[in-house]
This record gives structure tokens, sequence and C-alpha cells, in this order.
């Protein structure tokens, strides 16, 4: 079976999470605070907060922003459903809007014409690690007086005008799923410029307790921590922080390694008609979390069919990105909103495998088969 996805962990990410348990400090601690200092760093943000995975990373952020009870966050419903959750959990209504067809993330026209009094935040996703417009929705969030945050949670290594994301707003949460770039087995991160934000951030995470155990262990007077607000139990462990200051170091080279699997498959399905292949223009660069192809209406084979004929092959896939208002958990028939360009993105695309170390004849048999089968619907024989 080939893969959709494999994280690249090797034995130096072993020896770390080894020498962190045989620290005796296993939870947040010395670990945790270098990752934050070294991830703060390489993305060239004042400071970063890491949490226990990227959804609690949008909770907090949310708080932060001081998005409530009845206020509207417009976003894509083309995203992993955490997205819209993460406006759920505290009371506030998800408002979905439109996608580009070339690049799967918001269309700036559509949410400014969702706009309204009640809108309190936009919340942009970087999709399938592609940088949204990020000065675009600056500018509106400018105008209409509204925050702006970023699920970053496919982008970590991705660029936007020649700066990683990670510095151009005031809050971006990142994601260390095993399906994501770089992994700590899960975790997350959030990224601000802003000192408030991050003060608060590192108390909402730590159930609102105002002396964190590093401080108070290294302390050499007693002393006694206060809980100023109630807060989360939202930490990181230092065997994630030990395994993620090692995925660090060789994120670079990681986003290369995943850069030329994907120009592999631009060269090898340029000649096909009947597919859209991912958008990069000038100024964005993608880490590739995920290689997106869409099936024209002129493909001899549906979505559906397709990803069953790789799957008897050996060859595994993801359907496109879910659109959040048609799971049941957000169906509504009075409420329906139209998004025909989400919809038609999401039943005719197929996320194909893509991973570091990807072998070369791999690589060609994935394009070869999928060539095949899309002009000519021919089941292929696996030699």
């Amino acid at each position: 079976m080939i893969p959709i996805a494999k994280p690249y962990l090797t034995v130096e990410e072993a020896e770390a999470a080894y020498d962190t348990i045989l620290s005796g400090w296993i939870t947040q601690g010395p670990k945790v605070q270098e990752f934050e200092e070294k991830f703060a760093s390489y993305t060239n943000a004042k400071y970063a907060v890491a949490v226990s995975n990227c959804t609690t990373a949008l909770h907090l952020s949310m708080i932060v922003a001081d998005v409530g009870a009845g206020d509207e966050v417009i976003c894509p419903s083309m995203t992993y459903i955490a997205t819209a959750n993460s406006i759920k959990y505290v009371g506030a209504i998800p408002v979905f809007a439109e996608v580009q067809f070339g690049t799967y993330n918001l269309d700036p026209i559509d949410v400014e014409l969702k706009i309204t009094s009640k809108t309190k935040a936009i919340l942009i996703v970087h999709q399938i690690g592609l940088p949204a417009d990020i000065d675009t929705f600056k500018a509106l969030c400018k105008k209409y007086n509204l925050k702006l945050i970023e699920d970053a949670a496919c982008a970590v290594g991705s660029e936007y005008k020649g700066a990683k994301i990670g510095s151009h707003s005031e809050l971006v949460c990142f994601s260390f799923h095993p399906r994501k770039v770089i992994s700590t087995g899960d975790g997350g991160m959030i990224t601000t410029n802003k000192v408030e934000y991050y003060n608060r951030l590192k108390l909402l995470r730590q159930h609102g307790m105002s002396i964190n155990d590093r401080v108070r262990h290294n302390s050499k007077t007693v002393v006694f921590e206060d809980h100023v607000e109630v807060g989360f139990n939202y930490r990181m462990t230092d065997i994630q922080a030990a395994i993620g200051i090692k995925q660090l170091e060789k994120l670079d080279w990681i986003v290369s390694e995943r850069r030329k699997v994907a120009e592999a498959y631009h060269k090898g399905f340029q000649d096909l008609s009947c597919v859209q292949l991912p958008i990069e223009a000038k100024g964005y660069v993608s880490n590739y979390q995920s290689y997106s192809i869409y099936l024209k209406p002129n493909c001899q084979i549906s979505r559906n069919t397709l990803m069953e004929r790789l799957l008897d092959v050996g060859i595994a896939t993801r359907r496109g990105i879910m659109t959040i208002h048609r799971e049941i958990a957000y169906k509504s028939a009075s409420e329906m909103p139209s998004l025909p360009v989400s919809e038609d993105l999401h039943d005719n695309s197929i996320i194909i495998p893509l991973y570091v170390l990807m072998d070369e004849n791999v690589v060609n048999l994935v394009i070869e088969t999928i060539s095949s089968l899309v002009q000519n619907e021919q089941k292929p024989v696996l030699v």
C-alpha cells in the first residue's frame, strides 16, 4: 500500500523523547519553553505559545480576541471541521464564505459581502499549505474593525510575500498532527506579536494559573500560585516539545523534499486536460502539506470511482477537503448557505500520496496510474 502520508521521524526524535523521559520532567517545562522560543524565532514572531493541538490553539485565540456569544466569525466551509468548531466553543456563529476555485482559500469578495454588524472576526485558513491572501484580509479587518485569526494548521514552513507564515497577523495557529509537515504526535502552537495576547494565552492553557510549574520548581523561596480566571488544561508535554525541537531543525529540508514531489506531480500531470493542478502564485510558497487535484467535467471517471480504482491497486487517497455546512453536525435545511464552488471542489477533487523520501518509482507509479484512469477509466494492473 502506498500511504497518503507518512510523518518524517528519525532516531534523533526518538532519542530526544528518551532523554526527556529520563530527565524526570515530562509535562510542560523547559523543553516546551525551548520549543516555543525556537518556533518564534523560526517564524519571526515575537512570541509562541505551545498547546495540546491546533483546535485548542484556535479556541484560545477566539477567547483572547474577545469573540463571544452571538458574535459572527466568517470562515470557509471548505476546511476541516475544527475550524468552525472553535467558533462554536465560545458561543459564536460561524458564517461560511466561498473559496476561490484555484487556491481552495477564502474568497475576499464573498467574505466582504457576508460582513454584518455582528461580525467580530475573520478566520482564514491556509488550505493544504498554500497561504491565503493575508494582506487583503488584513485590509478588510482594518476597514470594518474586525479581528483576524489565521488557521495555519497545514502551513508550517509555508511563506507569504517573502516571510514565513506566523508573523503576519496577531494570532496564528499551527498543528503538529501526524498528517502535518512536522509532528509531535499531536500538538499545536500559537504565534503572536502582541504581549497582552501572549500573557493571557499562557494563563488560559494552564487553568488560569498565575505561576507555572517551571517557575515554581526553580524558585529559591516558597511561592504560591493564584488562579486568576477560569482556564483550560491545554498544555503540551516536554516529551512532545523535545520531538518538536528536532523536527523544527529539519523543517526547511522537509519542505524542500515535499516540493520536489509536488514538482514531479506538476510535470507528470501537466498534459492532462481534464485535471486542474494546484496553483501557486508569485509571492506564495506552499509546503505542500497535501497535493490535491480537481477532476474537470470532461474527465472520463468520477472522483469516487477513481479513488476505488486506486485503492484496488494499493494507492491510498482521500476525498477533497470537506464542506462543513454539509456535515450532519452543521447541516440545517433552513439555513443552508449557497457555496457552489466549495461543493464542486469537494465533490470532484482528490488528495494523492505525498511524503518525505517518497521513492521516484512510487511517484511515477502514482502519476502513470492516475493518468491512465482519468483518460481511459481502465483498471490498471500493478506489476
